[in-house]
């Protein structure tokens, strides 16, 4: 019996060190203040593309603008809710499109404005999703990677504990003091999703001789679509969009395995930052390179640790008249010959004997 002891006894220490760190991965106490980041700043994003658009509603998406009749609708996404699908419910009502159109924009907005500003965050985020994929759905030939993961992080929104700082909520007393339980996991949710992304641009960008030549570079800053400034010396020094090419796959590929350590993540941070204001500026994409921006700020740059609740609290002790040694950090020491060593089993260790070696 006692041959098979010591293995098992082996095994089950392996899988309780495995449970704890899994636990602490995606369970410690966290601030919610990269939540809050990252509510914030979608939010300012979105109201800037929303301002970019707000001169050309009836164009994107009403059925006489750019796209009329028929061909609007063929073009608009065949699943979901649409504004054409609106707008033919409505008509027997005596409702043109034009009001509908505002409207739907307006209730849109009123939305971001409410989860910029924290107020019934989660109530907020679920209504700029649904007013957000209705406007994606009626003009699906304009969408892009910028629609795509700002409808998926405002659904995230949605069940993420977003309001619990830096809000109207919090000042108002409808959330709790300190954060719930899933704000880690919320964040680590975040944090994955990120990685796998970057991870599988980087690789499909690997995997291919664009990337490696700088023809992939070339051709982005010189398609007349893209161009804010004039790159046509790229053709003398073949080595700058080469070598541009190299740093955009290594900081995709990169991210999801050097922006978790301490040592390298403010360096991936300023990389991925840097990858984007590029996009930004000699792209004209603003608003895909500052959402990309605010996502990876929120998930890595914002410290979860500060301000973070204690997840087991010191528990009282009580009077007793030879009382256990306690050394310094709380942890209980071995007690002394002749001292309550007659029965240590009898006394457990305490919650503050555990609590720094689990969570600091």
């Amino acid at each position: 019996m006692s041959g098979h002891a010591g293995p098992r006894f082996a095994v089950r220490a392996v899988l309780a060190r495995a449970w704890l760190s899994l636990d602490r991965f995606a369970l410690a106490p966290a601030s919610a203040m990269p939540l809050a980041a990252l509510r914030i700043g979608l939010a300012s994003v979105l109201l800037l593309q929303a301002a970019m658009v707000g001169p050309a509603l009836l164009e994107l998406y009403g059925r006489s603008g750019i796209l009329q009749g028929p061909l609007h609708d063929i073009l608009a996404g065949s699943d979901g809710v649409r504004i054409g699908w609106l707008i033919d419910r409505l008509a027997p009502l005596g409702i043109s499109e034009a009001p509908i159109v505002m409207g739907t924009c307006a209730l849109y907005t009123l939305a971001l404005v409410a989860l910029l500003l924290g107020w019934r965050a989660r109530a907020a985020a679920a209504l700029a999703w649904l007013t957000h994929l209705t406007l994606m759905m009626t003009a699906d030939s304009t969408n892009y990677g910028a629609d795509d993961y700002a409808n998926i992080f405002l659904f995230y929104l949605i069940w993420m504990p977003s309001g619990a700082a830096l809000s109207l909520d919090r000042r108002l007393g409808r959330v709790p003091v300190d954060p719930p339980e899933t704000t880690r996991l919320s964040l680590r949710v975040i944090q994955l999703h990120l990685c796998i992304s970057y991870l599988a641009s980087g690789l499909m960008k690997a995997s291919g001789e664009q990337w490696w030549t700088g023809e992939a570079v070339w051709r982005s800053v010189m398609l007349p679509t893209y161009r804010q400034v004039d790159f046509s010396w790229f053709a003398q020094h073949t080595w700058v969009p080469m070598i541009a090419g190299w740093f955009v796959v290594l900081v995709e590929v990169g991210y999801a395995f050097l922006i978790w350590p301490r040592r390298s993540r403010r360096l991936w941070v300023a990389a991925t930052l840097a990858l984007h204001v590029g996009i930004a500026v000699f792209m004209g994409l603003v608003v895909f390179g500052a959402l990309m921006a605010v996502l990876t700020i929120a998930a890595f740059g914002v410290s979860a640790d500060g301000a973070a609740p204690q997840r087991c609290p010191r528990a009282p002790r009580r009077a007793s008249p030879s009382p256990e040694p306690v050394s310094s950090d709380g942890a209980l020491t071995s007690p002394s010959p002749g001292v309550g060593a007659a029965d240590t089993s009898s006394h457990p260790p305490s919650t503050a004997a555990v609590v720094p070696i689990l969570y600091t």
